[in-house]
């Protein structure tokens, strides 16, 4: 049934091979401990056999987010469960999740990103260009990892300044660039054209043997940018998209923009960097006001 569940998940919902393999880990994980423990399928659990989980999870040091994200697989796939069997009764209704502390997203100085940084730590190699006009692209756009990698040269509009992303579920979003970030992507461009093999010709971002970028890369190229200019202990390109966000918040930016910019689907998800931008407002207050 779990890989009835995946399909649905893959062809219906159009989640990403990401979260697809997520939910998959997840509910073996939990049916292998049902099946082990109580000798029960994922449809015969009861809320007492989910709590032990949970409980045995916990003592064995999963997070409480993870945790969460666990439960949330399990009801995401008794709700389709539900959708042939009317009768079901789902026992994750009686489920009180574990509570999970709120972390505030990291995010770098704006310092640490400016131009002569980042020109004196790239060289003009087509892999040292292409890599800081991929550090350059996630600060000046706050696109995901997997919208960078999977970015075509016909999603790039260099005449209107923008680009076409692809997003979870597989939502598409215009995103305008600056003009000087469309000059570093113009320049890494003709290096591009260059290559003497290009494989994957349709991807914007490529690698010297002309193939498609891949995760791991990708985060070197960050981890060890940020590595250089912060003492973060987080330095994966999530970050950049997370500091993308604070910046433009406490430039004064619409919460509204910067949801649709992001791609978020919900203003909730959003609002976490609400929380950065106080802190920001606390510490002019602090400098600033006469009587603070």
């Amino acid at each position: 049934m779990i890989q009835s569940f995946i399909g649905y998940l893959q062809h219906e919902k159009n989640y990403s091979l990401h979260t697809i393999e997520a939910y998959k880990r997840d509910l073996i994980d939990i049916s292998s401990f049902l099946d082990d423990k109580y000798s029960v399928a994922l449809e015969g659990a009861t809320h007492q056999f989910i709590r032990s989980w949970m409980v045995e999870s916990l003592e064995k040091g999963l997070s409480a987010s993870s945790v969460k994200r666990k439960v949330s697989a399990l009801k995401s796939y008794f709700k389709w469960y539900k959708r042939s069997y009317s009768d079901f009764a789902d026992p994750t209704a009686k489920i009180i999740l574990p509570k999970v502390p709120k972390r505030l997203p990291v995010f770098v100085e704006a310092s640490a990103l400016n131009e002569e940084k980042l020109h004196s730590f790239f060289g003009d190699s087509f892999d040292k260009v292409r890599d800081r006009v991929v550090v350059e692209l996630f600060y000046h756009t706050g696109i995901r990892s997997a919208e960078l990698i999977d970015l075509k040269l016909n999603n790039v509009s260099f005449e209107k300044c923008e680009i076409k992303v692809r997003g979870k579920r597989n939502k598409e979003r215009i995103i305008p660039v600056g003009k000087l970030m469309m000059i570093e992507l113009e320049n890494y461009l003709s290096l591009r054209f260059d290559l003497a093999t290009i494989l994957d010709d349709e991807f914007f971002f490529l690698t010297s043997k002309g193939k498609k970028l891949y995760a791991k890369l990708v985060y070197r190229v960050v981890n060890d940018y940020l590595s250089k200019v912060s003492s973060l202990n987080k330095k994966s390109p999530h970050v950049l998209r997370h500091t993308f966000a604070t910046h433009l918040l406490n430039k004064g930016a619409d919460i509204n923009a910067i949801k649709e910019l992001l791609g978020h689907s919900s203003l909730a998800a959003t609002q976490v960097y609400t929380h950065n931008s106080v802190e920001q407002l606390i510490k002019v207050y602090q400098s600033s006001h006469p009587k603070s």
